[in-house]
């Protein structure tokens, strides 16, 4: 998938993102308007509190105050074979859509542990337009909500920054040609993974990235990349142990087979053409190393 802003631009875009979320300590206060529905109900397992850098009697939960941020990108195919009829806006379009990685959301993080849910002077509402704006690369309004309440309020920005640096990093991120609209199931290492990731990432290192995997043959579910406060790639903090994600020697990536014209990616800009021809069928790539 080519990058969609040349690296000067996003690092304009992350500073301006940064300078509109001036608001990290005092939240700015947002029209009262948005779906109310919470849909905080994951039971995740992780690893325990405390961080490393802060006093969990003091510092648990506070908006603002973390250590890192983890970009996650979730793949579509496997998340769409055990959803729900209420996804179908991300899992059954009419107009032959299929997804591959979408964004899951931006995580902060503590070098061990996370906050969630942190508490705001309002109601963590997401205005309507913020909601359709995401959904080019989150094409689940649900989901849109869900990680501004459990994981934008943790970062100090209101849901108009944390949404626009959540995109500012992830148009920073190329992603390997494997991935972009496979038609045929693919197998890997999460090794070779992050290693593709590496190549068209050149930025990138082994420890900044985490794949995780799961459920039967051992499917991918996430791409994690790890960012400091302020956008440029670190080295993942306990939250991305490779060995807890997935341990396997092989994950299998189910394929997309999007028949859709607009299928470029997930980081695809509004208003980016959509006239482009119809996916030819995807060869797999050899294996790197092989």
């Amino acid at each position: 998938m080519p990058k969609i802003f040349g690296s000067r631009f996003i690092l304009a875009a992350f500073a301006a993102t940064l300078a509109a979320g001036a608001a990290s300590a005092q939240y700015r206060q947002m029209p009262d308007i948005g779906p109310r529905d919470d849909y905080s109900n994951e039971r995740d397992q992780r690893w325990p509190w405390p961080s490393e850098r802060f006093n969990p009697q003091e510092q648990r939960n506070i908006a603002g105050q973390f250590d890192y941020y983890s970009l996650v990108l979730s793949w579509s195919p496997t998340y769409c074979s055990d959803a729900s009829e209420e996804d179908a806006q991300q899992c059954a379009r009419r107009d032959g859509r299929r997804y591959s990685f979408i964004l899951h959301g931006l995580w902060p993080q503590y070098e061990r542990g996370w906050p969630q849910n942190c508490r705001l002077p309002r109601r963590p509402f997401v205005p309507q337009p913020v909601i359709d704006g995401m959904l080019d690369i989150m094409p689940s309004q649900k989901l849109v909500i869900h990680e501004y309440r459990k994981h934008g309020t943790c970062s100090g920005l209101n849901p108009e920054a944390y949404f626009s640096t959540s995109r500012a990093l992830l148009s920073s991120i190329r992603i390997p040609k494997a991935f972009v609209n496979p038609f045929e199931t693919q197998f890997y290492s999460p090794g070779e993974i992050i290693g593709l990731f590496i190549d068209v990432n050149p930025t990138l290192r082994q420890s900044m990235i985490a794949v995780s995997c799961g459920g039967a043959g051992n499917r991918l579910r996430e791409v994690r990349i790890c960012f400091t406060r302020d956008g440029k790639p670190r080295d993942c903090g306990g939250n991305e142990n490779q060995r807890k994600m997935c341990s396997a020697d092989r994950v299998l990536v189910p394929p997309a087979r999007s028949t859709a014209r607009d299928s470029d990616g997930p980081a695809a800009a509004p208003g980016a053409n959509r006239t482009q021809p119809l996916p030819r069928p995807r060869v797999i790539e050899s294996l790197r190393g092989s």
